[in-house]
C-alpha cells in the first residue's frame, strides 16, 4: 500500500537503520548532516531510488564508498522535493547497501523550531527542538519519511559544550568534540525499529531530575521542581499500562518539560516524550496527558500505522488505553466520563470541518491532501467510540481488552493497516461473527460526520455536574444581583 504522503516506494527498497552525525548550529540557525542509511532492495533490480526531502542542500551522495548522481524533482507544494538518486550499480533482491548523503537544513525547517535566549524560561541560552510528525523529518535529513518504514538509529549530536542535547533513544555517552574543544558531542542509540516521525533531537540548557526508576524529567532548571512533582506518578501510570498490554520495551520514559511555544500537549517520541509547560497546573490535575504518551509506547511507536489515512490506528487506540489507564487510577466512572467528553469533542470537530466533509472520515483520503490540514480530534475520538462500541457489543471491557494485548503481540514492531485490523479482528472473535457482521462498517470508517451509532455511557458523574450547574443557575434566577450583571 502506497503512502499518498510519501515519494518514496516502500515496495522498492527499505531502510534498514540509519547512522547520523549532526552538526547544530545555533547562529545559522541550520543542522549540517552527514547520514548512512542502510537500505535493502525488495526487488529483483534495483537502479535508482527516490528519498524524501524537503527545504534540504544536497551535498554529496555515494553508495558503499562510490559516488552516486543524484538531482532533485519537481517542487510539491507541501510535500517538499523527491531526491533522485542512481545508483552506481544495481541492487538485487534481497542485497543491503549503505547510501552515505551529506546535506544541510534550512533555517525554514518545517521541523525545526529555534529559540532566542528571550524565549526561554532561564534567558541566556538560545533553545532547539523538532516536531517530525507528521511529514517534517525530511526537513532534516533525507529519508523514507513515511510510517510504513521502521529502522534503528545511531545518532552523533555536536552542539555547544554549556548546551544538552536528548533524542528519541537511549543516551551512549558525550565527549569534547575532538575538533572544536567549545563543542560537546552527544552519542544516543535506538535499538527499536521506529518509523521517521519519532526521530526526535532537543538542545539546550537542559537539566534533568530522576523521578522513578526508569524515568528522569528534563527541562530548565526554572521548571525543574515543579515538572519533577507533576509527573511524580509516571511509573505508576507505566505499570498499569503494562499489567493492560505487556512489558514495556524501549528501557527509559523520560519526560522533556519544553518551552511554551511547544505546540502540543505532548509527543510521543520514544524514550523521551516531549510535554507542553501548560500542564504543569501544580496539583497533578493535568498529568493524564502523560497517560496517553505513555500508551503510544505500544500503540503508535511499537504497532504503528502503515499511512497517515490509518492514523485512527495509532490514536483511537491510544485514548482507548489511555482511558484504561484512567480507570484504574480513579475508578471505572472517570473512564466513563472521560469517554463521554471524547464524544463532545468529536462533535465539536465535525462541526468545525462540516459534517460531509471527507476529512471527518475514519479512514480519509489524503492524496493531494497536506496531513497537517486534515490533523483534528476525528482519528482520536471518532477511533476511541468505535473501539468502546466494539467493547460493548462483544463481550465488555476485560474481552475487548484481551483483544487489543492480542493485537499488539501479534503487530509488535510492524505496521499495519484498516482492513489488516479488521481481518485480525474477525479472526480473534471468530465466535462472534454474526455480531461483527451487523456493524455499519462503512459508516464507522468511510462516511463524514459522526458515527453511524452512540456507545452507551455510564452518567453518574456527568449527572453530577449537570446537577451542579443547574444549582447555579437556580440561584442566578432567584437572585436579582445576578441580573445586573
Amino acid at each position: 500500500m502506497s503512502d499518498p504522503s510519501s515519494f518514496c516506494s516502500a515496495e522498492q527498497f527499505t531502510t534498514r537503520h540509519l547512522n547520523l552525525y549532526l552538526r547544530v548550529d545555533f547562529s545559522a540557525r541550520v543542522i549540517s548532516a552527514s547520514t548512512a542509511l542502510t537500505v535493502r532492495c525488495l526487488q529483483d533490480s534495483l537502479t535508482s531510488l527516490i528519498l524524501d526531502t524537503k527545504d534540504l542542500t544536497i551535498k554529496k551522495v555515494s553508495l558503499n564508498g562510490q559516488e552516486a548522481k543524484f538531482s532533485l524533482g519537481a517542487a510539491h507544494s507541501f510535500k517538499g522535493t523527491p531526491l533522485e538518486i542512481t545508483l552506481p550499480s544495481p541492487l538485487t533482491r534481497g542485497q543491503e547497501a549503505i547510501l552515505e548523503i551529506c546535506s544541510e537544513t534550512s533555517p525554514k525547517s518545517s521541523a525545526l523550531q529555534w529559540l532566542n535566549p528571550e524565549q526561554t524560561a532561564g534567558k541566556c541560552h538560545p533553545y532547539l527542538f523538532s516536531q517530525c510528525q507528521a511529514t517534517h523529518c525530511r526537513t532534516i535529513v533525507p529519508c523514507q519519511d513515511t510510517p510504513s518504514v521502521k529502522f534503528t538509529y545511531y545518532c552523533q549530536v555536536s552542539v555547544p559544550k554549556e548546551l544538552v542535547a536528548l533524542m528519541s533513544a537511549l543516551s551512549d555517552g558525550d565527549f569534547i568534540d575532538p575538533h572544536d574543544c567549545k563543542r560537546k558531542i552527544f552519542r544516543f542509540k535506538q535499538n527499536v525499529p521506529i518509523p521517521s516521525y519519532l526521530i526526535a533531537l532537543v538542545v539546550g540548557a537542559l537539566e534533568g531530575r530522576k523521578i522513578g526508576p526508569r524515568t528522569t524529567v528534563w527541562t530548565e532548571k526554572e521548571l525543574l521542581e515543579a515538572s519533577a512533582y507533576e509527573f511524580a506518578e509516571t511509573e505508576k501510570m507505566l505499570k498499569h499500562a503494562e499489567s493492560l498490554v505487556g512489558p514495556y520495551v524501549w528501557e527509559k520514559y523520560d519526560l522533556l518539560i519544553l518551552p511554551p511555544s511547544f505546540p502540543y500537549g505532548g509527543m510521543e517520541n520514544p524514550c523521551l516524550t516531549f510535554v507542553t509547560p501548560t500542564v504543569l497546573a501544580g496539583d497533578r490535575s493535568l498529568a493524564s496527558v502523560i497517560a496517553h504518551e505513555i500508551s503510544h509506547s505500544w500503540t503508535g511507536n511499537l504497532v504503528t500505522n502503515r499511512t497517515w489515512e490509518n492514523f485512527w490506528l495509532n490514536e483511537g487506540h491510544t485514548v482507548y488505553l489511555e482511558r484504561r489507564i484512567d480507570g484504574l487510577l480513579y475508578g471505572e466512572q472517570f473512564r466513563q466520563f472521560k469517554a463521554l467528553g471524547g464524544w463532545k469533542e468529536l462533535q465539536n470537530s465535525v462541526n468545525t470541518f462540516g459534517a460531509t466533509n471527507p476529512l471527518t472520515n475514519l479512514v480519509p483520503n489524503l492524496h493531494e491532501v497536506d496531513v497537517d490540514a486534515a490533523f483534528s480530534s476525528v482519528p482520536y475520538e471518532k477511533g476511541f467510540a468505535l473501539l468502546f462500541y466494539l467493547e460493548q457489543l462483544l463481550g465488555g471491557p476485560d474481552v475487548f481488552l484481551g483483544f487489543l494485548k492480542t493485537y499488539i503481540q501479534v503487530f509488535a514492531y510492524k505496521t499495519v493497516t484498516t482492513e489488516e485490523w479488521k481481518t485480525f479482528l474477525y479472526s480473534y472473535f471468530s465466535d462472534k461473527v454474526e455480531i461483527l457482521d451487523k456493524v455499519d462498517w462503512n459508516g464507522w470508517m468511510h462516511t463524514p460526520g459522526m458515527p453511524p451509532v452512540q456507545p452507551k455511557y455510564d452518567m453518574t458523574l456527568a449527572n453530577a455536574c449537570i446537577k451542579l450547574a443547574d444549582r447555579w443557575t437556580e440561584v442566578r434566577d432567584a437572585d436579582p444581583f445576578w441580573s445586573l450583571l
